[in-house]
């Protein structure tokens, strides 16, 4: 396990924990709020000692991964008594629509996948071509694929249904809110209230996507709608951002629409907080597949035109005042914490000032005894799998008579632009400025094999990053087809903590682009870190 001073043990000695992670805030100072939480309070009793004036041990508000890992590790490992509180399903989020499976499910990476599926077909169309095959007048039909996309999210809307059902978790459909630390108040679909009462309160609430403010804020969409576009517009698709949705979504709207893609972004590259070498060969690669990347652009107001005939975009580069008249802006500018509005002022539960994500120690517990928080609405690490974990841990802490916490070294990532990222460990960057002595960086470029006879120009990048005096391999990161499913596999050998040479002694397979991280034998380069931190 690393000793790093920032990942063990989350460094009680201060009250900031800056963790080494991709996510989809990266290299973010999270609040490590032990201080404002008592190191002798007790662990929640289970089932078997309640008092009869509590209606369940756990009231969890969230239906979304953290919040049904929670609910149903609590009633079937532990024999909780528990009742989770979800919004009414709808694909398009609102402050009433919400449905079990979450963010993830319904209205993020799932649905977002398939439609990165989907347009991934002209790229393939393409290719084709170079291995004799013959076709004319390919079509797309939108409105079909969203469609199929809808139904499919429905069956897993339904599965997570049944997931907190065989769990013997009471399904509750409404919006729920804090009247006080045990009593959760949930509005019906038909208006009615119902409260229960309960011996602790797991919040999971996820987050929210949010929009720029600026003129005409409201004309443009979020991923929400983008995921639910009855069709595609006339004319070119404005994108606004630079993170994961934002070059996700140019990949699919530019392999599915047949106008122009634009992507408008503050900084210089997208991804920020990826390795640099990655961020600026995902940037070239958007550019050579026929996005259009205008970077250190600032938005300033969307208006309609006054034909009616779609949306203007003005926004300035270095100052000078420009303009896009485009059928569609989207906006992905980020997801903030769904905390506000959900009682939590009534209880003094503490938020963030600048976020209003709510502050957890290392075990997820909040100021207030007895309520707990996982998932987005800490604005930890924004991940999925991470929700999950938290949610798994918090069900042993709380009900296993033993506080856990989250493992948050070696969380792997992909970003789903076209190529994927995949990545593992720390960054380029980060490994200097964390560990003392050299580090060495292994890199290797290559045109894939498929592509020498399809005629595509693109080339994969895959990089290793070795803390030198230990040889552990200490940051795997790939562009490149299937990166995602490779470096998931190597994930593992960087939370076992493999060394280079036991890369070196891994018989690859051939061929495949995968053996290229068992036989980069050259050191790229080696840099000196400056940070204190050994193996």
């Amino acid at each position: 396990m690393l000793t790093s001073s920032r990942l063990r043990n989350a460094k009680r000695s201060s009250n900031m924990i800056r963790l080494p992670l991709h996510c989809l805030k990266p290299n973010t100072i999270y609040h490590n709020t032990s201080s404002i939480v008592s190191s002798t309070r007790s662990i929640s009793v289970s089932a078997k000692t309640m008092s009869d004036s509590f209606d369940y041990d756990l009231v969890t508000l969230g239906a979304g991964s953290g919040g049904v890992r929670a609910s149903r590790f609590a009633t079937t490992l532990y024999n909780a008594k528990v009742a989770c509180v979800e919004m009414p399903f709808g694909l398009v989020s609102s402050d009433k629509i919400g449905g079990a499976g979450g963010t993830c499910v319904i209205r993020g990476c799932v649905p977002k996948k398939l439609l990165v599926y989907g347009s991934e077909f002209a790229d393939s169309f393409q290719d084709a071509k170079g291995f004799a095959w013959n076709y004319d007048n390919l079509t797309h039909d939108w409105a079909t694929l969203v469609k199929s996309k809808g139904n499919e999210i429905e069956r897993l809307n339904g599965i997570y249904k049944n997931i907190l059902k065989n769990s013997k978790v009471d399904h509750v459909e409404g919006k729920g809110s804090i009247v006080d630390a045990n009593t959760v108040e949930i509005e019906l679909a038909d208006g009615s209230k119902r409260q229960l009462r309960t011996k602790n309160i797991l919040i999971a609430t996820g987050g929210v996507a949010t929009r720029l403010s600026i003129p005409g804020a409201d004309l443009a969409i979020t991923s929400d709608e983008a995921l639910s576009l009855e069709s595609l517009p006339e004319g070119p698709i404005a994108i606004l951002g630079a993170g994961y949705i934002a070059t996700e979504f140019a990949g699919i709207f530019r392999g599915l629409h047949k106008d122009p893609v634009h992507l408008f972004f503050r900084g210089d590259k997208v991804l920020r907080g990826f390795d640099e070498e990655c961020r600026g060969h995902i940037q070239d690669n958007l550019i050579s597949r026929g996005i259009n990347v205008s970077p250190l652009s600032v938005p300033t107001s969307i208006e309609r035109r006054v034909d009616g005939k779609g949306l203007t975009l003005h926004y300035s580069v270095n100052g000078e005042a420009k303009s896009l008249d485009c059928g569609l802006v989207m906006m992905a500018t980020g997801r903030s914490p769904r905390s506000l509005e959900i009682g939590l002022e009534k209880v003094g539960v503490a938020l963030d000032p600048k976020t209003d994500a709510i502050q957890v120690d290392s075990y997820s517990r909040t100021n207030v005894s007895g309520i707990w928080a996982v998932g987005d609405v800490t604005n930890r690490v924004n991940l999925t799998p991470v929700a999950l974990m938290e949610g798994g841990a918090f069900a042993k802490s709380c009900f296993g008579g033993e506080l856990t916490q989250p493992d948050y070294q070696f969380i792997p990532s992909a970003v789903f632009t076209q190529p994927p990222l995949a990545t593992v460990g720390f960054t380029e960057e980060q490994a200097v400025k964390e560990f003392a002595g050299p580090i060495d960086v292994y890199v290797s470029k290559f045109r894939p094999m498929k592509y020498t006879i399809s005629g595509r120009k693109e080339q994969t990048l895959m990089k290793l990053i070795v803390h030198a005096d230990s040889d552990r391999v200490i940051g795997c990161h790939m562009v490149g087809a299937d990166a995602p499913e490779i470096v998931q596999g190597l994930a593992i050998a960087l939370k076992c903590g493999a060394t280079k040479a036991q890369f070196d002694s891994t018989i690859g397979i051939h061929p495949s682009a995968a053996e290229e991280f068992v036989t980069m034998r050259s050191r790229t380069r080696q840099l000196m870190g400056s940070g204190s931190s050994k193996l």
